[in-house]
């Protein structure tokens, strides 16, 4: 049987629907290889969110076609910038032998098929379709840890995203299938749950007429196994009182909010099409410091929006100053075709976001730079994920540290430690990203 490679660009949702790719090929008898010079067939989730990761994405499918003057026969594009550019591709990159869009990921053993007869199959345009729930899904995280995608598509239309585009309209998984999955990674060994939506805090919505998220991890933090429960992608105006007061409640539930506010200027946020204003946002960020006083608040941040004059950076600027984000991301804007502000006058010239932008993260260093610090002498909860050879000491992550977005915790121990171990951990020394301490002795 083919021997299947797979490179997976992009988001954790992105990453997920990779995940079923691989168990339905599997499943369908293939074996999968993580080396591509052994690969019959090589696989390039793409993401296609903005100009940068676009070019990531061709940048990967270029350089994986070298292995087709080896073993590899065929080379088939998967994902986002495969279901909005799929006649680009087609055109632009001729060593592509099939496309997938994201909505048909689940048809993948077939498009192989296909692709081996001969055909050059295309199958985009259906991006408001859900595969099946029980598709099988081989895990790319580590084995403690594992995304679990509880929504797709988006139907926030904020002015500068094409992610409706190209995931279609939101649509909510049942609490039962979601709960369902949730037991089966539990069942291999799977301790931190990280849900993942395009606006997780819009679950349920169109489901059952209301906000849900509150009613889905009150079923969650029952599934034996799991440890930690942590959720990414809130929009600031869904995120209620009771879902707060949930998150408050649980041990399980880890304090972490990770919601990309995208802008502090309220004219800018008008033009953004966001729904929230900067006094609103900051009501529901006191709200949540209220409820729960050691939350970590994760944001995300676009500098020079089209028009975003000195005076509205400034005034995000002050606001990022006042609010005090435990962590963030930020982004020059990216002019993305088909989005109404890439047809906004006043398009910011790139030099200048650059500037902002520099300005912006020098601010964010010092800030958690001290909240780190603010951390000395404290024990936390440690996820432990490896080794380091370098400093000869273990790290992980704490409640506090999503996986691939956040800082590290390095610590010495003396007793014996293995990943996916929870151990407690005195911190005794923090710089702006990572903090250093002390396993204690249990």
């Amino acid at each position: 049987m083919y021997n299947i490679g797979l490179v997976s660009l992009g988001c954790a949702k992105n990453q997920t629907d990779a995940e079923i790719m691989l168990g339905i090929l599997a499943n369908d008898g293939f074996n999968i290889t993580y080396n591509p010079s052994d690969a019959d067939v090589i696989i390039v989730n793409t993401c296609g969110f903005i100009e940068s990761a676009k070019q990531e994405s061709i940048d990967a499918i270029l350089e994986m076609a070298q292995y087709k003057n080896g073993r590899c026969r065929l080379l088939i594009a998967t994902g986002c910038l495969a279901e909005r550019y799929s006649n680009d591709i087609l055109i632009e990159l001729p060593e592509v032998d099939a496309i997938v869009g994201t909505g048909d990921y689940d048809k993948i053993a077939e498009v192989i098929r296909e692709a081996f007869k001969g055909e050059k199959p295309v199958i985009c345009g259906h991006n408001d379709r859900t595969p099946d729930e029980r598709l099988p899904r081989i895990l790319s995280t580590p084995s403690y840890t594992a995304y679990l995608k509880i929504a797709d598509g988006c139907d926030n239309n904020c002015t500068y995203c094409a992610i409706p585009m190209i995931r279609g309209h939101f649509r909510s998984r049942k609490i039962e299938d979601i709960v369902e999955e949730a037991e089966n990674l539990a069942k291999n060994g799977v301790k931190e749950l990280i849900l993942i939506a395009q606006d997780t805090s819009r679950y349920g919505k169109d489901l059952y007429g209301e906000y849900s998220l509150d009613k889905l991890l009150e079923k969650l933090v029952t599934v034996d196994g799991i440890k930690w429960i942590r959720v990414h992608y809130f929009y600031p105006e869904a995120i209620t009182d009771s879902l707060i007061d949930t998150m408050a409640k649980y041990d399980k539930i880890c304090n972490y909010i990770d919601m990309p506010v995208q802008h502090g200027n309220n004219e800018i946020l008008r033009r953004m099409a966001r729904r929230t204003t900067q006094e609103q946002m900051v009501e529901r960020i006191n709200k949540i410091r209220e409820k729960m006083p050691d939350c970590t608040i994760r944001t995300s941040i676009i500098v020079g929006f089209p028009g975003e004059t000195e005076e509205q950076f400034n005034d995000l600027y002050e606001f990022v100053k006042k609010v005090r984000f435990d962590r963030m991301g930020a982004f020059t804007y990216s002019q993305e075709e088909d989005t109404p502000a890439a047809d906004f006058p006043n398009q910011v010239d790139e030099e200048i976001k650059e500037e902002r932008l520099d300005r912006l993260m020098k601010l964010q260093q010092g800030i958690s730079l001290e909240l780190n610090k603010a951390k000395l002498g404290k024990t936390l909860e440690v996820l432990v994920e490896g080794y380091d050879e370098e400093s000869f000491l273990f790290y992980g992550r704490s409640r506090g540290d999503s996986i691939d977005v956040d800082g590290k915790v390095y610590f010495a121990t003396e007793e014996e430690v293995t990943p996916g171990d929870i151990i407690k951990v005195k911190i005794l020394d923090a710089d702006e990203y990572d903090l250093t301490g002390q396993a204690e002795v249990i």
